[in-house]
């Protein structure tokens, strides 16, 4: 494990594996380096590439300062990219998808952007968001309550409830309480995108970038309808559905995609 400090002082954690160009992968809801899709990855991508996983603030070994706010989670990444060398590329998934547009759109030093299944609402094909979600969702971590902020995240994204009532009776469910306190994070970095409208056209227009904007081809129409959309308003981006793939997405199945995407040419 390396650390490094961002902006306001606090401690990121990451780890480092593989020789290359640098990649920096930027993690979704209640995921950090020891749980979540991006160590294995990482192996996948190590033959190629210096392949960076790191823990956002408030999870794993990393370190938080309150208040939140997403301009503080750009400066962790734009810290780790100035441990990279400077520039790097970089990769999102879910909320980390958007996480990873927005700190492209500051000019940090990103060269090459992918993102997957950033979880936008964009058309009436689309769930519509519980009114009162940010608010129980933050009176529940306020009270202690973290399982049942993750129990109200899990019916956000559509968990069945039966796979719920499993999950609380495994050690993964420790693992995610661990975490729920950071689910408010994830809901400010997409809150932009969350209200069944057209993205907006003119927010990220520093995302110059060759960008590259996945869906899997097992998501619902809504998710593929918001990543077509992302595409569309993005100013270098290109679309591609990944054949088989749904929300949890499988690392031998996107990087074979982020290989050919990362070396390809401008």
């Amino acid at each position: 494990m390396y650390t490094t400090t961002s902006n306001d002082g606090t401690t990121i954690a990451y780890d480092r594996t593989g020789d290359g160009p640098p990649v920096i992968l930027v993690d979704g809801a209640l995921c950090h380096r020891a749980f979540g899709p991006a160590a294995p990855l990482a192996k996948q991508l190590a033959d190629r590439y210096t392949v960076y996983t790191y823990d956002r603030r408030g999870r794993g070994d990393s370190t938080d300062t309150p208040p939140y706010a997403v301009e503080r989670e750009i400066e962790d990444i734009e810290a780790l990219i100035k441990e990279a060398g400077g520039s790097a590329f970089l990769y999102g998934i879910s909320s980390g998808a958007a996480l990873a547009i927005e700190a492209a759109n500051r000019g940090i030093g990103v060269t090459r952007l992918a993102t997957y299944e950033a979880p936008y609402l964009v058309d009436e094909t689309a769930p519509p968001e519980p009114a009162d979600y940010r608010e129980r969702l933050e009176a529940n971590i306020a009270a202690g309550k973290r399982s049942d902020a993750v129990r109200l995240f899990m019916k956000l994204v559509g968990t069945p409830g039966f796979a719920v009532v499993m999950m609380r009776m495994m050690p993964v469910w420790k693992k995610l309480k661990a975490v729920a306190h950071t689910l408010p994070y994830d809901h400010e970095i997409l809150k932009v995108g969350r209200h069944r409208r057209p993205l907006p056209a003119d927010r990220w227009t520093s995302v110059t970038m060759p960008t590259l904007v996945m869906a899997g081809g097992k998501s619902p129409d809504w998710m593929r309808n918001a990543q077509t959309s992302l595409a569309d308003v993005l100013p270098n981006a290109e679309y591609r559905t990944l054949e088989g793939q749904t929300h949890l997405l499988k690392p031998e199945a996107v990087a074979p995609v982020l290989k050919g995407f990362f070396t390809s040419s401008p």
